[in-house]
């Protein structure tokens, strides 16, 4: 049976106290009413189900839990997160999984700005837009937009890669689409799978750095 908590009687920081010497491998939040740092920094194999919409930072650094958001998230969602799930069922304020270093954020509907900056090996699948500067100074992990994409798409990318369904309204410096060869297609089916999705491999497009900003050269002054 899950733990119930609501937000409405008990403070967040008792909430996340909570979750780290959790008494049950199951928890539902509710009332959560946009409060910030919700369910941050868990360290267990747990699974939380927050039934209404956040404000910044839910989810970071979270380790090993599964987080779902039955509604949507502020800024930072799954900033920092190292391992597990993060899921949410709405939209997504800006620098969604920011540096984050590996495990799986889903957002169902649209990501703002910066989605997945200085990302670190996560894993990210948007279901639906995601803004400009998506992607910015990507270092690993996968980025899959199943809708289109603003403007700096990857600006100053390292080794993250990049997968789009719809448009991209301008690619960032050093970022180039790149052939989505057969490993690709295999790559990204899994990223869809895990995410719950059902689109086309086949429709989307691939982009990556074109690793000429990795040390500095004057002859490409014009690219920064």
């Amino acid at each position: 049976m899950a733990t119930l908590i609501d937000l409405a009687e008990t403070p967040v920081r008792e909430l996340n106290q909570a979750l780290h010497t959790p008494s049950t491998a199951t928890w539902r939040v509710l009332n959560p009413r946009g409060a910030h740092a919700v369910a941050c920094g868990i360290r267990e194999d747990l699974a939380v189900e927050v039934e209404g919409h956040v404000g910044y930072y839910c989810a970071g650094m979270n380790q090993h839990a599964t987080v779902t958001v039955h509604g949507n998230a502020g800024t930072g969602v799954a900033e920092n997160m190292m391992s597990g799930t993060v899921r949410v069922r709405g939209n997504a304020s800006q620098s969604a999984g920011a540096t984050a270093h590996g495990g799986l954020l889903v957002i169902d509907g649209d990501a703002a700005a910066r989605c997945g900056i200085s990302m670190k090996g996560v894993d990210i699948v948007v279901g639906g837009n995601v803004g400009h500067m998506s992607a910015f100074m990507g270092q690993a992990g996968r980025l899959v937009v199943c809708g289109d994409a603003g403007d700096a798409l990857g600006d100053s990318l390292y080794e993250a890669r990049i997968y789009v369904r719809g448009t991209v309204k301008s690619l960032g410096a050093d970022c180039v689409e790149k052939e989505m060869r057969p490993e690709h297609l295999a790559e990204l089916a899994e990223l869809l799978k895990a995410a719950e999705r059902d689109e086309d491999p086949a429709d989307f497009r691939r982009y990556g750095s074109a690793r000429e900003l990795y040390h500095f050269d004057v002859g490409n002054t014009a690219a920064y």
